[in-house]
């Protein structure tokens, strides 16, 4: 393939996003939350399954892309097609100067142990007896395949940070160079292989209507609520920032986030929001106020994309945005990154909740 805390002056503690009662509200943008720290339990980040925005995927792997997005929480099918963009943009027959074969860029020797026969030469669904890098069938089964091996690979490692980024790492840099520098190695060309694929899955995430199953666990989804997904999803393991971020990204903060460029839980929501809507809607940027925004939901109809404040330390303080499969992603603390949790860890589950929908 490719290349181959602290204490504030209401002595509370720093998490998620802005407090109405510190200052005047006139005062409150760019506030990040106070809360407890080190009282949050620690979730491992899960696979994302969204919709694939099938019309602007070359309609003759559609099938492929679905059936790969299928075979483990990882890998979804808009990451597939983001993927593919990057190796090859989309050329069957793409030969790289290192050697690197076909829709997604397989060095020989890797094909040699990897390589699926998923399909005819001429693109019919049944296998024909050959495992060939240049058929595309074969080619996407494989990546996915490949995918969640490194993906089950770097889990193991117990690094920390997000499987998907270290997958997408190894899968450009090989799983030992994740390993030797604990995470995202160093390299410019890994580096931005894997931003530019997390970026890109925007694009090919949404396509389904309401209702017809968007999230995961066979819950209903809606093209808005995957775009806003996708959006948040894409800046899994960007450092957590006081203050920091806004519609136009993650962002240098203030007081304890004045030396990190990043988000905190309400920017995050701020900019997921903003960019699914194609820059027409700003939310309030603390989440007592984004809380008071758009449609109140049920708990009970909860969907992906929807908004989540918790009333962590007797205001609504930390806000979240419900992915399915009861995950949430959010910018928790100081110190943490972007990450996905789980409503049923007991620190997020006893604690009054409010959802809200946009869209």
């Amino acid at each position: 393939m490719s290349g181959g805390p602290g204490r504030a002056r209401s002595a509370a503690l720093v998490t998620g996003c802005a407090v109405l009662g510190m200052v005047g509200v006139g005062s409150l943008l760019g506030l990040s939350v106070l809360g407890a720290v080190g009282r949050e339990q620690e979730a491992e980040p899960v696979g994302l399954v969204t919709g694939l925005r099938s019309g602007v995927v070359p309609p003759e792997y559609v099938r492929w892309i679905e059936r790969a997005g299928d075979l483990c929480a990882e890998v979804s099918a808009p990451l597939v097609a983001a993927q593919i963009e990057a190796e090859s943009g989309w050329n069957p027959t793409a030969v790289s100067p290192a050697s690197a074969e076909g829709l997604s860029q397989f060095m020989p020797g890797t094909w040699d142990t990897w390589g699926v026969d998923a399909a005819g030469k001429d693109g019919s669904p049944e296998p024909d007896g050959v495992a060939d890098p240049f058929t595309p069938g074969d080619a996407i089964m494989t990546q996915a395949r490949y995918d969640c091996w490194l993906a089950d690979k770097v889990g193991r490692l117990d690094i920390g940070g997000d499987v998907t980024r270290l997958m997408l790492a190894a899968y450009n840099a090989g799983p030992g160079a994740v390993q030797q520098y604990g995470g995202v190695p160093p390299y410019p060309e890994t580096q931005g292989y894997v931003t530019r694929i997390i970026a890109a899955t925007t694009k090919y995430t949404g396509a389904e209507p309401a209702g017809t199953g968007g999230g995961a666990d066979g819950e209903d989804g809606s093209a808005f609520g995957d775009r806003v997904v996708a959006n948040a999803r894409k800046w899994l393991g960007t450092p957590y920032s006081w203050g920091g971020g806004g519609p136009e990204g993650p962002g240098r903060g203030f007081a304890q986030g004045a030396g990190t460029v990043g988000f905190d839980c309400s920017s995050l929501v701020q900019n997921a929001v903003y960019h699914a809507t194609g820059g027409g809607l700003i939310l309030p940027r603390v989440s007592q106020l984004q809380v008071t925004s758009g449609e109140a939901v049920s708990r009970d109809d909860l969907r992906p994309g929807d908004v989540i404040g918790f009333a962590l330390n007797g205001s609504y303080d930390h806000i979240g945005i419900y992915i399915g499969g009861r995950q949430f992603i959010h910018a928790p603390k100081t110190g943490d990154v972007v990450k996905i949790s789980s409503l049923d860890e007991p620190y997020y589950a006893g604690k009054p909740q409010k959802v809200r929908r946009f869209g």
